[in-house]
């Protein structure tokens, strides 16, 4: 499926801020990907909605925090889910982490839609077909906190 084909790396830098209960350093979104993988160091800022609560997600030495994106919940129509996060400010840092996006081949118009053994009367397509290219440009030209890039393609 060349999921791993088309990669990014993004370096982030959160320096400390003296106030951080006003401000966010991103706002709540999950990743376009197929899976994101994530390296930071020993300081707090990640959060993950579960069950409509902010949890902490605390740096552990030498592990890397993985998060599964909305183009692997679309393949294998909504098996797995991608997740809802978000950076925090604080006022220890600064806060470094280092992010491989894989988000399949990119400057492709790769066709992406459920995988079709995963698709059967008891459980039909949820999503419809996206072409990678359409679906990216999408995502980037949505805010973070609008609505989230797959909802677009729900049937």
């Amino acid at each position: 499926m060349k999921c791993s084909k088309g990669h990014r790396l993004s370096c982030n830098y959160y320096p400390a801020c003296p106030e951080p209960e006003l401000t966010l350093g991103t706002t709540k979104h999950s990743d376009p990907g197929f899976l994101t993988i994530l390296l930071q160091n020993q300081i707090s800022g990640i959060q993950v909605l579960y069950r409509d609560q902010w949890v902490n997600i605390e740096p552990t030495p030498g592990a890397l925090v993985i998060n599964i994106g909305d183009l692997l919940q679309l393949v294998t129509n909504g098996k797995f889910v991608s997740n809802k996060h978000r950076a925090m400010a604080n006022c220890s840092g600064p806060r470094i982490s280092v992010a491989c996006f894989l988000s399949g081949p990119v400057g492709e118009d790769k066709i992406y839609g459920p995988i079709k053994e995963l698709i059967s009367d008891e459980n039909p397509a949820r999503y419809r077909e996206v072409i990678l290219t359409e679906y990216l440009r999408k995502f980037l030209n949505t805010a973070l906190d609008e609505t989230l890039g797959l909802d677009y393609y729900k049937l």
